[in-house]
């Protein structure tokens, strides 16, 4: 079956690379067409990575142009036409029939047999806005199949109805074209959500929240399940003084994504977390610590887990003998001060070293140049399973950014490149990876 998917201004777009994963494997072809609002939240290059194809956004892009009417051609080509995630924005636009997006030109070009199948993901209040559900009932009355959105925590931080319906949900819609008749469905919801995002809407966004799950790995499958899972997160930070320390720019969401898409895959989550202002993941433990020296410590009672992921960014160095009090200028020479510094216990490379033949071990490598060089050498030297080696000293990766830029490293495959995406993400890639393993 070809389905093009429709794209749309929504925090949950980042989970459309999944959605196009999951209906690629399903036996389907998918042709991605996204409004400019969408590309906000997910890069049209991860789209077209996964989808094979490229990815419309521009009507007028001359690289797509059929005789002045590729948007007719793409449109008798589709069996199916999918918008998930679809803002309020959109669905006024097709109860109306604006055609100022490409998207919007595919729709209207759409045959009569063409089924139009709409996902809509927004914040509890626009959803139900009597305007919505007037522009709801009338697509219902159109013939379009609205795709219930469900209930749970959303990104204003509020509880309710109108996150995207989960991917399996979507999935089993389209490809069973079973919900065309009445143009509804059940809108049944399992009500889970890790509370972790921080998406936000401007009236033309709707604000689902990022933090659930990607219709493949909801827990009830995947080499993951049962197993017990160690991820540590966040900076460490070493006192020089009483309030003093060395710190680093580490904000832990790429660790705390981590753990809440394992627990989604039904792992048994220990979050050995640094310093960091981040909400625990539903059903994850949490231990937190400062210090890298608390942090082995943390790991070392951890030891017989069967997964460990060490995302945290440790300290190289501590203060040989950090002072009690507060140190006074006055007190120093000449108003200087000098830290002998010692190295800080190398966690990665204790556990790699204590790795029993039922464990994986994955670590990561923050790297501004030889990204991939660096991290093969540390996968040898640490013992590790994998390294996902993340690129520093650029704008879409590392620290205090919500991308990341990644390389996945492994003995046994070359180094598997990925575009930039959202940590939650790069997260459920990294986990794809671990369980290959």
């Amino acid at each position: 079956m070809n389905i093009i998917l429709g794209i749309t201004g929504s925090v949950s777009a980042y989970k459309t690379p999944w959605l196009v994963r999951d209906l690629i494997r399903a036996g389907h072809t998918v042709r991605v067409v996204m409004t400019p609002s969408a590309t906000q939240f997910v890069a049209p290059l991860a789209l077209e990575a996964v989808s094979q194809h490229p990815v419309i956004v521009d009507p007028y892009d001359p690289s797509i142009q059929e005789g002045g009417s590729w948007h007719v051609h793409l449109a008798r080509w589709a069996d199916v036409i999918l918008i998930a995630p679809c803002s309020a924005t959109t669905l006024a636009r097709l109860a109306t029939g604006l055609c100022d997006t490409a998207l919007m030109t595919v729709v209207a070009s759409r045959p009569a047999e063409t089924s139009l199948f709409v996902a809509p993901a927004m914040d509890t209040d626009m959803w139900l806005q009597p305007s919505v559900q007037r522009n709801v009932d009338q697509l219902r009355a159109d013939g379009v199949c609205i795709i219930e959105p469900e209930s749970g925590e959303l990104a204003s931080g509020l509880v309710g109805a109108g996150r995207l319906a989960e991917l399996g949900t979507i999935v089993g819609m389209v490809v069973a074209r079973d919900g065309t008749e009445d143009g509804t469905t059940d809108g049944t919801t399992d009500g889970t959500a890790d509370g972790t995002t921080d998406g936000t809407t401007d009236g033309t966004t709707d604000g689902t929240t990022d933090g659930t799950t990607d219709g493949t790995t909801d827990g009830t499958g995947g080499t993951l399940r049962g197993k017990r899972v160690v991820v540590t997160a966040g900076p460490t930070h070493e006192p020089i003084d009483a309030v003093r320390a060395i710190v680093n720019h580490s904000t832990g969401t790429m660790g705390f994504a981590l753990a809440a898409a394992a627990q989604e895959r039904g792992a048994l989550v220990t979050l050995v977390a640094g310093p960091v202002a981040l909400h625990t993941p539903r059903g994850v433990r949490r231990i937190d610590v400062t210090t890298a020296a608390e942090m082995n410590a943390a790991v070392e009672r951890e030891i017989d887990a069967d997964v460990f992921i060490m995302a945290a960014a440790v300290a190289d160095f501590t203060p040989a003998h950090p002072v009690e009090g507060k140190i006074k200028k006055q007190e120093t020479t000449d108003g200087g001060l000098t830290v002998t510094l010692v190295p800080t216990v190398d966690i990665l490379a204790r556990v790699g070293a204590q790795k029993q033949a039922h464990q994986t071990v994955v670590g990561f490598a923050l790297e501004h140049t030889n990204v991939v060089d660096y991290a093969t050498q540390k996968l040898s030297s640490k013992n590790a399973d994998m390294i996902v080696a993340n690129r520093a000293g650029v704008s879409n990766s590392g620290f205090g950014v919500g991308n990341n830029t990644i390389t996945i490293i492994t003995p046994t495959q070359p180094p598997t490149e990925y575009p930039p995406m959202s940590k939650r993400a790069c997260a459920e890639v990294i986990l794809d990876a671990v369980e290959k393993l």
